[in-house]
């Protein structure tokens, strides 16, 4: 369409006008020659293309209007075929003007001899008159496209909006919505057509936006609890003023993230960015050197690994660590823990889903994280609580490192190296058929055993000395070292959850702590209670009977001394650096009670 077309209507209208007004005939055309508007003898072929025009090709050219008094005669019309026989009688063609670019004519058209005589008795003050109108049907045309670029915008500002993940709310200076795109709508569960024009207290409550940014300028990632519908969202909000032409805060437009999600990503973020090496790892006992040494050895091969140890020895670290010096280290570590998800959840987020492969699944089907990990690494901690179901997709996975994603039939190749992790005895589960002994045996192609912190005290004192610098830093404080007895305390403990225990431990005595040393009386009290160090129990092959029933005791007396309301496992789950998933599972795998103390000192059920 040209640039008249857009006002092809208003063109009309003022043809009409003219044509009303003066007695004579008027046309208008773009610079194709095709007639936009007309009135009389030529309001039929409007939207048709001019055939000869000969004086509108000159005008628009020139730039320049022309008075033909005798049309057919004029210089310009001789060389047309209708010399001497033009139906138009006589004519005023004026050029429309925008920005110094012609965009078409408008013309006066006599097709009478009286509308000729009208024509050419006031043709100075035609001429005059009709460069107006001309200027105006140019205005019109700048005004038309000006609105359309506007509403371009508009859009493209919409569909910028409603694309983003964030709620995005805009307010004017009277805090009425203008402005609220589709993820504010899932967050608040409001339709746009409920709120806007709306004032935002009446639906969104604890959210004074109007009187933050008018007092501070706008902030950035602050939280709120607001209320919306009798319900308590807890998020994140960035808003800024909205300032007009002359200065004036003229409303506000704040975006909204829901804090959960936000940590989640943070969290996951930081994960998958955290790089460790094997000489980042703390410790200078034999046991830990060699486990070092032989990490190094293996982290170059694509063999996959099975990292045996107890809950909290820092198998993840060394999955890390391997990972970092392998060929491997500049694509992804992916790491999940196979016991915290259920097995429905866990399928997807392994081998992904395709599109409609359940309720809820995300348009368009989503990768999961063997895809994810492409030329990476995947970690698989807690391995030993996987179903079957999964054990004999994972085996698939590893025997012909190929996958089909959940409701899917095609098959994706993936390159991937995989290291598994387990506190569980995998041999026992074997042989009560909970876990598959031929994905055990492709697992464990090279075993690597991580020995409890109570078989290595020389690392006790160097692991304590590290977390306290790290707490002094996080912490801002300045606590030089620990009192002896409060060390001794800690080499003489057994910590049956091992080093996640102990950077739990350092933690709650550097927030207790007020003096330059860490005092006896700053640990947890269960530390204090001096449980004694379990001598003679070593973790590795033909053990496993053994750290199982230190597992139950540790479990038990930590209840014993927290209780065992819900408040009392989750800090026993702390305290002994596992989750509480994890605590709760281990209590129903050991069938623990407030009276079965006595019996875990007897044998494992």
């Amino acid at each position: 369409m040209s640039r008249l077309g857009l006002v092809s209507e208003d063109s009309q209208r003022v043809a009409e006008a003219i044509a009303a007004a003066i007695g004579v005939e008027v046309e208008v055309i773009d610079t194709d020659l095709v007639r936009i508007a007309g009135t009389g003898k030529v309001r039929n072929d409007v939207g048709s293309r001019l055939l000869r025009g000969f004086v509108n090709k000159h005008v628009l050219a020139h730039k320049e209007p022309i008075f033909i008094s005798e049309a057919g005669y004029h210089k310009i019309c001789l060389s047309c075929p209708l010399t001497g026989a033009c139906f138009y009688k006589a004519s005023i063609v004026y050029p429309i003007i925008t920005n110094d670019e012609v965009i078409g004519n408008i013309s006066l058209i006599a097709f009478s001899d009286d509308q000729k005589a009208t024509l050419c008795t006031r043709a100075g003050s035609f001429i005059e008159f009709i460069g107006r109108m001309a200027d105006l049907i140019g205005a019109k045309v700048l005004e038309k496209e000006a609105m359309t670029e506007k509403i371009i915008m508009a859009n493209q500002l919409n569909a910028v909006m409603n694309s983003v993940d964030e709620s995005v709310i805009a307010v004017n200076s009277e805090g009425v919505v203008t402005h609220f795109n589709l993820s504010a709508e899932r967050m608040f569960n409001l339709s746009r057509d409920e709120i806007i024009n709306r004032r935002l207290e009446e639906y969104i409550t604890g959210l004074p936006l109007m009187e933050l940014v008018s007092k501070e300028g706008g902030f950035t990632l602050r939280e709120f609890f607001i209320g919306v519908r009798g319900k308590r969202l807890h998020l994140l909000v960035t808003a800024r003023p909205i300032i007009d032409s002359q200065g004036r805060q003229a409303g506000i437009v704040a975006s909204a993230r829901d804090f959960k999600e936000t940590q989640k990503l943070a969290y996951e973020i930081m994960s998958a960015q955290k790089v460790i090496t094997l000489d980042e790892i703390i410790g200078e006992s034999p046991a830990i050197k060699e486990l070092k040494v032989r990490a190094a050895k293996i982290a170059g091969s694509n063999s996959t690994v099975l990292i045996l140890g107890e809950s909290g020895t820092g198998k993840e670290i060394f999955a890390r660590a391997i990972h970092s010096a392998s060929p491997r280290h500049a694509r992804p570590f992916v790491a999940i823990n196979c016991g915290a998800i259920p097995e429905s959840l866990l399928e997807s987020e392994l081998f992904g889903y395709e599109e409609g492969a359940f309720t809820g699944a995300r348009k368009g089907g989503k990768p999961g994280k063997f895809e994810l990990a492409s030329q990476g690494t995947v970690f698989l901690d807690e391995i030993g609580n996987m179903s079957l179901y999964l054990q004999a997709k994972l085996l698939r996975v590893l025997q012909e490192r190929q996958i089909e994603r959940v409701g899917g039939n095609r098959v994706i190749p993936v390159d991937i190296r995989i290291i598994a992790a387990t506190n569980n005895n995998l041999e026992e589960a074997i042989a009560s058929g909970r876990f598959r002994e031929d994905l055990y045996y492709r697992l464990s192609v090279i075993p690597l055993v991580i020995p409890p912190l109570r078989e290595r005290p020389e690392d006790i004192i160097l692991l304590l000395d590290h977390y306290r610098r790290h707490y002094n830093h996080l912490l801002g404080k300045n606590i030089k070292g620990y009192h002896k007895q409060a060390q001794e305390c800690c080499l003489s403990y057994a910590w049956p959850g091992n080093v996640r225990e102990l950077i739990n431990a350092v933690e709650y005595a550097m927030n207790i702590e007020e003096g330059d040393l860490i005092s006896l009386t700053s640990l947890p009290p269960h530390i204090r209670g001096g449980r004694p160090k379990t001598a003679g129990l070593a973790y590795a092959p033909g053990h496993w009977q053994t750290l199982e029933q230190m597992e139950k005791e540790a479990i038990a007396a930590a209840l014993d001394q927290f209780g065992w309301t819900e408040e009392g496992k989750l800090l026993a789950a702390r305290m002994l650096g596992i989750s509480r998933a994890t605590i709760y599972r281990k209590i129903a795998r050991y069938r623990l009670s407030p009276r079965s103390k006595k019996r875990a000192e007897g044998g494992v059920n």
